[in-house]
């Protein structure tokens, strides 16, 4: 009961705030979910690489991405789908879906960026119009515990807004890192990939 009347007494910036806090939670797990190294880069896809020998058939590779959903396999399958252009215009196809991809691997995160900086801001707007009232009813016979409990109830917004922006801060690069390291294992392999396809031609 002393939680929800904490929240309660929040008044509508608290309501955001939890409401923020809800929705960037939900982006932290999808993402970490979704960002898993085995997921977005399977190592059967990178062993199949691997084992590729230039000059030879591309149909056995071609047969084992498709049994993939990945980013790397759909990145992959477009490097094959164009193995037959000159090499600077399959690059420039690559390149267009690993944009396409990366971006799909960023989605959410814009979104905890934004919250680091304005969850503070509400929890500061929820505690000055907390005192704005306090102040407000004052009067000629105000009571000085009262207003000292209503302040102390006033600050619970900016540490709120402050309990939702660290984490979503610390998420935030935390999962751009990872972005960027799944970026360059996925430039490495299909770097690899091109060369070996475009040695001989």
């Amino acid at each position: 009961m002393q939680a929800i009347d904490f929240f309660l007494r929040g008044g509508f910036f608290m309501g955001a705030l939890l409401l923020l806090s809800v929705i960037s939670l939900t982006i932290i797990f999808q993402r970490a979910w979704a960002l898993r190294l085995r997921q977005v880069l399977p190592s059967a896809l990178k062993l199949a690489v691997d084992h590729y020998q230039t000059g030879t058939s591309l149909d056995s590779l071609y047969q084992t991405l498709q049994t993939d959903t990945s980013p790397l396999s759909r990145i992959l399958q477009t490097l094959l789908q164009h193995s037959d252009w000159p090499r600077t215009e399959a690059l420039d196809a690559v390149e267009v879906r690993a944009r396409h991809e990366i971006s799909r691997l960023e989605s959410g995160l814009t979104f905890l960026e934004v919250a680091t900086g304005i969850a503070p801001l509400l929890g500061l707007l929820g505690t000055l119009s907390g005192l704005v009232d306090i102040f407000a009813n004052i009067g000629d016979k105000g009571d000085p515990q009262m207003v000292a409990m209503g302040i102390s109830q006033a600050l619970n917004s900016t540490i709120v807004g402050l309990a939702v922006a660290v984490p979503s801060l610390i998420a935030f690069h935390y999962l751009s890192r990872r972005v960027e390291t799944i970026a360059i294992e996925i430039e490495s392999v299909t770097a690899e990939l091109i060369t070996k396809i475009y040695l001989k031609k």
